[in-house]
């Protein structure tokens, strides 16, 4: 089947030659023997499609669309194809550093808020994803992980894994996690099930659910700071990354975890009973309510990364990524020593915009830069005609212009990682937040 399809006022034939859908919308826009409606691919991709149509040869067509209930008054200077949808971001932060488990709640309560800022399935039961990031209760995994040794003085990290379903794949993957941990000099302390409710869930996320465990990774004695922790950490997780393809790490840190899926933004809370507990305190909880717009949606890629919650799209992702990928040719750093190339490549091209733009954050602040820098150097302000900036701004970013390219959106990005917690918009600034 030929299709036509509208796309900023351009058409774009597509040869179709298998597509599974169900019609929820018709629009009678009959015109030149044409006709147009919306549909939903696997219940998600909503998608305006036009194809000519015999009015002789299809009356019984014509007949479902002519008696379906539709709204047929659309203003002439209004059309359906200019309608964006986008995700939802929030955040809750102590300013003074006091954890509670008021502050998770009360960010799960902006999520659950969010329900217009998130995508679901026709059946209203599967979402596009949600998920939140939090500082690590290390109080509370320890009393509640019973039969793991975990040391006291909150030196151990923890890692969210996303396994296989397969029982045989998934014990494969953990042993390799754990060769690799002994490999980095890591001393790895044991796996947890993460407790969840499985009857919360609808039918597609049901169905492709992950394996969810938690690996606790002990401190090594002469690692003083949070921060090279986490390197050690990062160099691991890229290792095990390039040796595991069917395992995604939502997190693995000694400061941040990130609880995630594929649910409606009623289902995060109700689906990790960790979040309910009363003891999971955290100072900073960022949320996102995802609305698939360039990819489908999948567990791995609901909201938060490692460092970001993203509302919006990277526009410039290819150019973005390709220039990250020749850099990859001169790079080289001595913050992570010898590690430095295990990193490498520092962007994960099967991923989406956010990721990568994720990935790029990350592999700038465990080589060094501070994160803050990071993200201004990646999403500039508008600084060359801002005549309120100010001259030493304005040089920073007139240099950092020569290092990176601007990832530019539209796009609104809240970013932490585990102490300090910031909010951008890029230089468009058309993304509402």
């Amino acid at each position: 089947m030929d299709v036509f399809v509208y796309r900023n006022n351009n058409i774009m034939k597509l040869t179709l030659h298998f597509v599974a859908f169900d019609v929820t919308k018709l629009v009678d826009t009959k015109v030149m023997k044409c006709y147009s409606f919306f549909v939903f691919f696997n219940g998600f991709y909503r998608v305006r499609l036009h194809f000519s149509v015999d009015p002789v040869r299809n009356n019984q067509r014509r007949s479902i669309m002519e008696n379906t209930q539709v709204n047929k008054t659309i203003p002439k200077l209004y059309d359906p194809a200019f309608e964006h949808d986008n995700c939802g971001i929030g955040a809750v932060v102590n300013i003074n550093g006091l954890r509670s488990h008021k502050t998770v709640s009360d960010a799960l309560t902006i999520v659950e808020r969010l329900e217009h800022r998130a995508g679901k399935d026709a059946l209203n039961e599967t979402g596009d994803g949600v998920g939140i990031l939090t500082q690590i209760p290390h109080e509370y995994f320890k009393n509640a992980v019973k039969d793991i040794d975990l040391p006291d003085n909150e030196s151990f990290g923890v890692g969210m894994f996303f396994f296989p379903q397969g029982e045989r794949a998934r014990k494969e993957a953990q042993k390799m996690f754990e060769v690799i941990l002994q490999k980095e000099q890591l001393n790895f302390l044991g796996w947890r099930e993460v407790p969840t409710d499985d009857t919360v869930l609808g039918t597609k996320a049901l169905e492709c659910k992950p394996a969810i465990y938690q690996g606790f990774v002990g401190r090594p004695s002469d690692v003083t700071s949070d921060l090279e922790f986490d390197r050690k950490l990062y160099v691991a997780r890229r290792i095990f990354e390039k040796s595991n393809s069917e395992t995604y790490v939502c997190s693995l840190s000694c400061r941040t975890v990130v609880y995630k899926g594929m649910f409606l933004v009623g289902q995060l809370r109700l689906f990790f009973k960790d979040l309910q507990d009363r003891a999971f305190v955290s100072a900073i909880a960022l949320v996102h309510s995802r609305f698939s717009t360039n990819t489908f949606p999948s567990w791995e890629r609901a909201h938060p990364n490692r460092f970001i919650v993203h509302n919006g799209e990277i526009n410039t992702i290819r150019g973005n990524v390709n220039k990250m990928r020749c850099r990859e040719e001169t790079l080289d750093g001595d913050v992570l020593g010898e590690s430095f190339y295990k990193v490498l490549p520092a962007v994960d091209h099967w991923a989406s915009d956010s990721a990568m733009l994720d990935n790029t954050l990350e592999f700038m602040y465990m080589s060094g830069m501070d994160l803050s820098k990071a993200v201004m150097t990646c999403i500039p302000e508008p600084w060359s005609r801002d005549d309120n900036m100010s001259q030493e701004k304005r040089d920073f970013y007139q240099y950092n212009a020569i290092l990176m390219e601007p990832w530019d959106g539209p796009a609104s990005i809240l970013f932490s990682d585990g102490e300090v917690m910031g909010a951008v918009l890029d230089r468009n600034g058309l993304r509402p937040s």
